[in-house]
């Protein structure tokens, strides 16, 4: 199946684009997905620990299944004050 991911912030600047296609095989989970992202980005990138995800707008946990023409959100956290 193929999905697509994008990417927010810091993210983006680490992988070198904002959204990006990858293939997955049915019943890929979100952590699939983002363990294939790392090496499929034009640039690689690492997961950040406290990654939030959303499918399609929705939070969910990284056990969380996808389907295919999903948009997987990865969200990474925000610092500041």
């Amino acid at each position: 199946m193929k999905i697509v991911i994008k990417l927010f912030a810091g993210l983006r600047d680490r992988a070198g684009t904002g959204d990006f296609f990858v293939e997955l095989p049915s019943g890929a989970t979100v952590k699939d997905a983002i363990d294939t992202a790392q090496h499929n980005a034009p640039k690689e990138w690492t997961a950040p620990i406290s990654l939030m995800a959303a499918i399609n707008n929705e939070y969910v946990g990284f056990n969380a299944v996808l389907s295919d023409g999903d948009e997987l959100a990865l969200i990474p956290p925000v610092s500041g004050g």
